[in-house]
């Protein structure tokens, strides 16, 4: 056996075996992939194939056992063997308890190299009066990722047990379980291994009952180089220099972690150092050596502290961990991971550069430290117990985050920010008929492919919108009191959302808070069928109705709604600047003499867009708001005016009202100076350009757009004195960049040259960049979009030797709005290389290509062309298969593009979509619209673009 030269160590009950180095220089390893070696211990032991009645081929765990705790031991190798691997050695103890009389063991295990012992997989130990019963026969189920031991006797119902298991697994960069980064620092290549557990990986760095009700506590020891850093949830307890093997090692042991989920833990061996903050709590930001001593750290570190203060009042419940790491990770999936006591990070969203990042980087670094922090509490120290449910732990964060934020950054005026950037980017996804309610049957979630595809824009943005309404109708005091006795009762458990709507009505019933039905009777509508309504009122009658909102009426609904598509409607309005009370539309039509108008006056609905709906009126009504904007549009609410805007737009497409109607909508934004209303104009004049793109309208659009765009860059030029600052306030930051990239892009006079003659500069004197980092994704992107291969190899030049992670992905994107398909071609070859283009940026770079005129159809070709390869060797951990699909797709409005679609769809059944499988079918279905969109409304709109250009 190669693993025969082992150092024992005893520490009370925990028995930790560390594995010789001779182990990485295995002739075995010199294998393509340990999956393979997996697959050959299961071919010699016993068929990965069965019976469909045998436990080891369902995806759920037996509720015959639990854990109690694990004692685990892992030693990450940061250079190759001599087969070119990076490995980790490990061995684990799970103690757990019988609940039910059994015979047979499941426990997960994936793509891990279980060692034999005594010719079996695991060693099995009984802690109590009783004796284990001896195994049987063990073998690895790689359909279901279990390891399973069959035993010859059965486990006693009451009695705890031990099983031990010794393994290798590869330190691969799939940034998936427990796995290795890259980066380069003084000339030097520096390894990291660090971890991704969440959401079924656990089980891909030792083997454990991977599920989120399998709560136990995580006993650690990481072993590693001299020198190097170790981290996990805990704090260190003990640092340990030996020798093992010949090699100079340090053992680390960390403090048990709280009683908590295995997609929680975290492990991470690095050189990397840090900034500390001790007050109440420990707080340190871990990032590399020379982003630390340059400052970079120093951001996330100031509003790390009332970050965490506020949401312990805002609980109600104090922070339950010693301490708070955060790390940033060179290489990483997600944008962050909530792993308790050490959140994980990309670099682009923890690190901050005063000098080099944008307000917009700022505001990204707060909301997501506010986001994962939220989790400490909702989703850490309470669990939902199953993935069908992830959206309230998802949608919760999400929502919560912009309150954390806008405690830590009060005059950015963040919370209102949700309406653009999750409210309104949902509706465009949950208006389909393919759309799909937020909780999902249990039994309908249950492989590792279908619960990732529960982390979509609907579990985190719809989420978030629909509890914010809730809060909203409860009052937030009501909320807040709800969710303390929530957390205080089930810290520490799991439960179902269902318990949350109940301790939610307590504190109704407390207050007295009137409503029409119960919390859960309420909410049971907005969570168990997908979509949304529209909500019409007509002021000649009073009559307000609902009606089921679909961007494309005459599709097929693929699913059954329990309550008909009705919802129990929060709707709260003004009439003429004088704001009226909340009512409940609690059927499909109901009357309010109250909303009737006279003369002039208007009604307004959905006030600051609380409700996670759509509104319509009657004609007359449509056109006393256009005239009060056009007279004087500061009467109607900022976040209105954005809803009315982005109302309108999508109105039409679902065929409520007709299109000059919301192209008229756009005719007061010559005066207005707010960034809401216009994002949200530009946002839905997107869809006109992506639509069009390829037509006659195009030129006419661009007309239009620079007739109404110049005015805002005139104002911006003023009140910045030539350029020669940026404006104090977030937002009017925010709508100097809108201001000067469409000016850019549709020729107002000067744009082009002041972009041009920035990066021109920069280009001269490589060591100095003069453009503004809230203007350089911007800038960049109309440089090379306007030059040739000098601006783009220079671009990519200074991506390559960025030196913060925030300026190397304005660049990255900058790259993909060249002209030159040459280029483009080039930039698409370099994502199938993980050396020159990071796996976790690759379908970013993609995209971004595809949402270039130039580039789309190289990259649909690159695609197609490329999916098998992507599919099958870069997988899930690195690609996001949804993003993918949809960023390609977006501009699909032609029989042709349906067709090719259809035909990638049935060129690829066999291999599958995994997480971008809903995403195709959303394609579908957006495609078939907008090619009746563009028949029905083509001549319309130019014939309206045609008039106001006259």
């Amino acid at each position: 056996m190669c693993l025969k030269d082992i150092l024992t160590m005893v520490k009370g009950n925990m028995v930790r075996i560390h594995f010789s180095a001779m182990c990485v220089g295995c002739t075995f390893l010199g294998m393509a992939s340990l999956a393979t070696i997996v697959g050959l211990w299961t071919v010699q032991l016993l068929p990965s194939t069965g019976p469909p009645a045998e436990p080891w081929n369902e995806h759920r765990l037996p509720d015959t056992l639990v854990p109690d705790y694990y004692n685990i031991t892992l030693w990450p190798r940061l250079q190759p063997n001599i087969h070119g691997l990076f490995v980790f050695t490990g061995n684990s103890s799970v103690v757990f308890k019988c609940l039910r009389e059994t015979d047979l063991i499941l426990i997960h295990s994936n793509k891990l190299n279980l060692t034999s012992i005594d010719g079996y997989l695991a060693k099995l130990s009984a802690l109590g009066t009783s004796v284990a019963p001896s195994i049987q026969k063990t073998w690895m189920q790689e359909t279901t990722q279990y390891l399973v031991i069959q035993l010859k006797g059965k486990l006693n119902a009451g009695e705890l047990y031990e099983l031990y298991t010794e393994f290798v697994g590869e330190l691969a960069d799939d940034l998936a379980g427990f796995y290795r980064s890259e980066y380069e620092e003084n000339g030097e290549k520096k390894i990291v291994a660090t971890s991704q557990m969440h959401p079924t990986h656990a089980r891909k760095t030792f083997p454990c009952f991977d599920e989120p009700a399998m709560r136990a506590v995580f006993y650690i020891t990481l072993i590693h180089d001299r020198g190097t850093v170790a981290l996990s949830n805990g704090m260190e307890i003990e640092k340990v220099d030996t020798v093992l093997d010949g090699q100079p090692v340090t053992m680390s042991t960390f403090e048990p972690t709280k009683n908590m989920s295995s997609y929680l833990l975290a492990l991470v061996v690095s050189d990397y150092t840090n900034v500390t903050s001790a007050n109440d709590t420990l707080i340190r930001i871990w990032a590399r050596k020379k982003a630390i001593e340059v400052g970079h750290g120093d951001y996330a570190l100031n509003i790390t502290g009332p970050i965490l203060k506020f949401f312990e009042n805002y609980y109600s419940v104090p922070y339950p961990l010693s301490k708070s790491d955060q790390i940033a990770l060179p290489d990483f999936y997600f944008g962050a991971m909530e792993n308790w006591g050490l959140v994980t990070y990309r670099e682009t969203n923890l690190l901050y550069d005063p000098v080099i990042s944008s307000n917009a980087n700022k505001e990204r670094t707060a909301t997501i430290i506010a986001h994962e922090l939220a989790h400490m509490w909702f989703g850490n120290l309470v669990t939902l117990k199953w993935w069908n449910e992830v959206w309230l732990n998802e949608g919760f964060a999400s929502y919560v985050s912009y309150l954390g934020a806008d405690f830590a950054e009060p005059s950015w005026n963040v919370k209102d920010l949700i309406i653009l950037k999750d409210i309104h980017h949902v509706f465009a996804v949950d208006a389909l008929a393919s759309s799909h309610p937020l909780s999902s049957n249990e039994e309908d979630i249950i492989k590792p492919e279908q619960i990732t595809e529960q982390f979509d824009t609907v579990s985190y943005s719809k989420g978030a919108s629909v509890l914010r309404m809730l809060s909203d109708f409860l009052t937030e005091p009501v909320f807040v009191q709800g969710l303390n006795t929530y957390l205080t009762m089930f810290a520490y458990q799991n439960t179902v959302g269902e318990d949350l709507w109940n301790h939610l009505q307590t504190a109704v019933d407390k207050t007295g808070t009137v409503l029409p039905l119960s919390v859960k009777e309420i909410m049971d509508r907005w969570v168990l069928q997908m979509g949304f309504p529209v909500v019409t009122v007509n002021t000649t009658t009073g009559q307000v109705s609902q009606m089921h909102f679909l961007l494309d009426p005459e599709s097929s609904l693929q699913r059954q709604s329990p309550f008909n598509y009705e919802w129990i409607v929060p709707i709260n309005w003004m009439k003429a600047e004088v704001e009226q009370s909340r009512f409940w539309l609690t059927e499909k039509t109901a009357f309010h003499s109250d909303m009737k108008a006279t003369g002039n006056e208007w009604v307004l609905v959905n006030l600051n867009i609380t409700g996670y709906y759509r509104v319509n009126y009657d004609t007359e009504n449509w056109e006393c708001l256009l005239n009060q904007l056009t007279e004087n549009h500061e009467a109607v609410p900022v976040i209105n005016r954005a809803q009315i805007v982005d109302d309108a737009f999508n109105l039409v497409r679902a065929k409520i009202i007709p299109v000059t109607l919301a192209l008229k909508t756009t005719k007061y934004l010559s005066e207005e100076r707010e960034y809401m209303p216009w994002q949200s104009a530009l946002n839905n004049l997107d869809y006109f350009y992506l639509m069009f793109t390829q037509t006659d309208v195009y030129e006419l659009l661009q007309n239009y757009t620079r007739k109404q765009v110049t005015p805002l860059f005139e104002h911006f030029k003023t009140i910045t004195e030539d350029w020669s600052h940026v404006p104090t306030g977030h937002t009017d930051q925010y709508n100097q960049v809108n201001a000067i990239r469409f000016a850019c892009s549709t020729g107002v006079d000067g744009c082009q040259n002041l972009t041009t003659g920035w990066y021109r500069q920069w280009m001269d004197q490589t060591n100095h960049n003069p453009i503004h980092p809230n203007l350089r994704s911007t800038v960049y992107c109309s440089a090379i979009a306007s030059g040739g291969a000098d601006e783009w190899d220079f671009g990519w030049l200074m991506f390559k030797t960025a030196t913060i992670g925030i300026e190397a992905d304005k660049l990255m994107s900058a790259l993909a709005c060249a002209k030159d398909t040459t280029l483009l071609e080039r930039y698409l070859g370099y994502t199938l290389d993980a050396s020159i283009i990071r796996k976790q940026d690759a379908t970013s770079v993609i995209v971004y290509i595809a949402s270039n005129p130039d580039g789309q159809t190289l990259a649909w070709d690159f695609v197609r062309k490329n999916w098998v390869y992507m599919f099958t060797e870069y997988g899930v951990g690195s690609f996001n298969f949804a993003n993918l699909i949809s960023g390609i797709t977006k501009t699909f409005s032609t029989e042709s593009e349906l067709e090719q679609l259809l035909q990638f769809k049935s060129d690829n059944a066999e291999i599958g979509f995994g997480s971008g499988t809903a995403a195709l079918e959303q394609a579908i279905e957006k495609t078939k619209a907008n090619i009746k969109w563009v028949a029905e409304n083509q001549r319309e709109i130019t014939d309206w673009l045609m008039a106001e250009s006259a």
